[in-house]
């Protein structure tokens, strides 16, 4: 199962092809996407990105996962989350959200099991 295409990125919106939802932030992984609620882990631009909103695109089997900072980078990322991605032997890269995307898709192209979580504002 590959890992499907982001079609579209603008400010507050992403679509992901075959799917007909618009969404602000998303998780995308082999097979699936759907919405990336902070609100399911009390995720905020500080400290950021936290391992729990990243365990369900790692039980997906992904061997890269790709972070989206926001267009201004606001969201932050700690070294506690990347190291989490580390110990589970996950090549983890974390970018500004336009690049972030640009490297999901040409890994998801490649057919790189590639997962993503992308924040489309700030």
């Amino acid at each position: 199962m590959s890992s499907p295409e982001i079609a579209s990125l603008s400010w507050g919106q992403m679509k992901v092809k075959g799917c007909s939802t618009t969404y602000k932030d998303c998780k995308v992984w082999p097979g699936g996407s759907r919405t990336w609620d902070w609100r399911e882990t009390g995720t905020n631009h500080s400290p950021g990105v936290q391992p729990a909103d990243l365990e369900e695109v790692v039980k997906k089997g992904v061997k890269t996962l790709v972070i989206g900072r926001g267009m201004s980078e606001a969201l932050q990322v700690p070294a506690s989350t990347v190291d989490y991605l580390k110990k589970n032997g996950i090549e983890v890269l974390v970018l500004q959200t336009e690049k972030a995307v640009a490297e999901y898709n040409a890994l998801a192209a490649q057919g790189v099991r590639v997962g993503g979580v992308f924040h489309s504002t700030c």
